[in-house]
């Protein structure tokens, strides 16, 4: 294998697609409903292909897999267009879009946000799953190799990345990160016990997650645009129009370093099981602003920071495709549906099924590729649609948005714990606002906290709490350094390049 395709399953690949034609007439319908549910704050595609997976009952394997697939394939852009309109991420994998998209919108450039987004989505989901052809071995193979120990760097790196993203100062980020990490180990601790809870019986499996992101983004940032008229107030930034969207999307072009490198990190990061997506756009994004010659225009509107964000974001999908495929572990929510799908045609996905199938995996990975495709031309047509939210008054934006996610999160968690938390997340986010605390941050930390603590348990008890037996881990120590690396270097650049522009002065004035 070694990294090189197999050129008779492709040909294969290429006979089973022509041959099953019908299937693809499932690629539009599918990337319509995932572009549409990934919108939706709280609802996102993964929650659509849960309810539309007994229709696939009724299909063939290749088209149920197509279907749900290309409702992921629209849901993974269309988490971003929340985000750049609302500031109100779609998902836990479009938190670093709102970063830079959301400041376009107020700047007047919505427009432009979602064409660079929607092209940074279609290039990322396509290149990843171009990789996935060539790669899908050893990137499959490397990822099952991280034990423990890797994972919890893996997670940790999340965490200071978006707590050094902060604009207010590290501290106030990392502060916001372990809030976030200790609310996430809410409910059952891995002895069993009940931590946190306060006797509330919906607490005992934890914080529902989703309710409490939408909260603490979409409540907050409501609270916060009362005091307007629009999302904009100059009425020369109301303007929708197709060209300046397709502006947007030949800006994406002008940036193809950071489209491959966005892209090169979803698809690795994104197999990591359970914290991939939700990493992979921060990581990204952290490696485009440190690369930058004007870091400081990151969270200020920097079209960057979106191309890096989406570019990642979308082709993290590839990544827990590979996962899912090679091993059978689900690597998000969308890949944990499809094992569903898998199941109810009688089809067990892991290495036998690579290794018996491998003209149906490479058939799926280059459906995907043409699913980005037809995403582009239906974002396109959506996006001009979305955009005119910016025309709408605060005084009827607002109430409709708060009343779409109390529904939203009632029907997330199917009782009052979803409102509820809704509410209650909705003030936590607004005070840090308010105080200058990230809460992207706290949402980062506590979609993974629990993972957080499980990994750190299962490394302390593999190696009996010696430090030593990192030693016996040279991946870990690889990571290590490279999430040490990517702190503090740009700090240390930064000092030597002050010192050196200091040195001829100082030398002029002795």
């Amino acid at each position: 294998m070694g990294g090189i395709v197999d050129l008779g399953a492709l040909d294969g690949a290429v006979r089973l697609m022509g041959s099953e034609w019908w299937a693809w007439l499932w690629i539009v319908p599918g990337v319509l409903i995932g572009v549409v549910s990934g919108a939706i704050p709280g609802f996102s595609a993964a929650v659509a292909m849960v309810i539309l997976l007994p229709v696939t009952v009724f299909m063939d394997f290749l088209s149920a897999v197509i279907f749900l697939t290309s409702i992921w394939t629209g849901g993974g852009f269309g988490a971003g267009i929340p985000s750049i309109l609302l500031n109100v991420p779609g998902s836990p994998s479009a938190v670093a879009t709102a970063f830079d998209g959301y400041p376009m919108t107020r700047d007047g450039r919505h427009n432009e946000a979602l064409g660079i987004a929607l092209a940074a989505s279609v290039i990322g989901s396509a290149f990843s799953y171009l990789i996935l052809v060539l790669l899908i071995d050893p990137i499959a193979h490397l990822v099952v190799k991280m034990g423990p120990t890797e994972l919890l760097v893996v997670m940790v790196w999340g965490l200071t990345l978006v707590a050094a993203l902060s604009q207010d100062g590290l501290v106030k980020g990392l502060f916001a990160a372990v809030f976030g990490v200790m609310l996430g180990t809410v409910g059952s601790s891995l002895m069993g016990d009940f931590r946190g809870t306060m006797g509330i019986p919906y607490l005992m499996e934890g914080i529902p997650v989703i309710p409490a992101l939408v909260g603490m983004f979409a409540i907050s940032e409501m609270l916060l645009l009362v005091s307007g008229d629009h999302l904009t107030d100059r009425p020369e930034h109301h303007a929708v129009g197709m060209r300046r969207i397709l502006n947007g999307v030949a800006e994406a072009f002008k940036h193809p370093i950071i489209l491959i490198r966005g892209s090169m990190i979803g698809a690795c990061i994104g197999a990591v099981p359970g914290v991939g997506a939700a990493i992979a756009n921060l990581m990204s994004y952290h490696a485009t602003r440190r690369r930058s010659r004007e870091p400081e225009s990151f969270g200020r509107g920097n079209p960057q920071g979106v191309v890096a964000a989406e570019s990642a974001n979308s082709s993290s999908e590839g990544g827990s495709m590979a996962t899912m495929l090679v091993f059978g572990i689900p690597g998000s929510g969308g890949t944990a549906v499809m094992l569903g799908a898998f199941a109810l045609h009688n089809i067990t996905a892991g290495p036998n099924f690579f290794a018996e199938q491998k003209a149906t995996v490479y058939a799926i990975l280059l459906a995907n590729v043409v699913e980005a495709i037809a995403l582009l031309v239906i974002g396109l047509a959506f996006v001009r649609f979305a955009s005119r939210i910016v025309r709408v008054p605060v005084r009827y934006l607002v109430p409709a948005v708060l009343s779409a996610t109390i529904v939203g999160a009632y029907f997330i968690t199917e009782n009052m714990a979803g409102p509820v938390t809704v509410v209650v997340f909705g003030a936590i986010g607004f005070v840090m606002r308010k105080y200058g605390y990230p809460v992207a941050a706290t949402v980062i930390g506590l979609l993974i906290g629990n993972k957080v603590e499980f990994e750190l348990g299962r490394s302390l008890q593999i190696s009996g709490g010696e430090i030593s037996y990192l030693a016996e881990r040279p991946f870990t120590l690889i990571l290590l350094l490279v999430m040490l690396a990517s702190i503090f270097a740009p700090g240390a650049i930064r000092l030597m390049r002050n010192f050196r522009g200091k040195r001829p002065s100082d030398g002029a004035s002795g």
